[in-house]
């Protein structure tokens, strides 16, 4: 496995990821409404393109197969992190957060962790600063609001 930058190319297959990934493995910790308004199947590529292109973006990948993504702004804030569904467990997402937070130079990291991810984020050494509720089309899906000091 290795990591690179993100290209614009990636696009589609990083937003099928995203799907696969929110209605496999966060399955477990939310309802199947939930899952279906957090990924809906249709996302705005030109969108997401442009969020990807204007935060430092990474991709991992292995034999020509992504195996997962994340994109981290200026500020320090973890806005996404998605690992193929048949290769969790692996250290990937390790690696994603490490390589972004090395090259990032903000004092603090947040994110806005799902009920799946707190505890990957915790042994991170981030700390949920506050439960929320957030609103996709009518449903409400909890996650936490959670920091790192450098």
């Amino acid at each position: 496995m290795f990591l690179r930058d993100y290209e614009s190319r990636d696009c589609p297959t990083l937003a099928q990821l995203f799907y696969e990934t929110v209605h496999t493995v966060n399955r477990r910790d939310y309802t199947q409404a939930q899952v279906d308004a957090w990924a809906t199947g249709t996302v705005d590529l030109a969108a997401w393109d442009a969020s990807f292109i204007a935060h430092h973006t990474l991709v991992a990948e292995e034999d020509g197969i992504i195996l997962g993504f994340a994109d981290m702004a200026s500020d320090g804030y973890l806005d996404r992190l998605y690992i193929h569904k048949d290769h969790q467990g692996r250290g990937i997402a390790t690696a994603l957060c490490d390589a972004l937070e090395a090259a990032c130079g903000a004092p603090c990291f947040t994110t806005h962790a799902s009920l799946t991810a707190r505890p990957f984020f915790e042994k991170r050494g981030y700390r949920a600063v506050k439960a929320q509720q957030v609103e996709r089309h009518g449903i409400l899906l909890p996650n936490f609001v959670m920091e790192k000091e450098r």
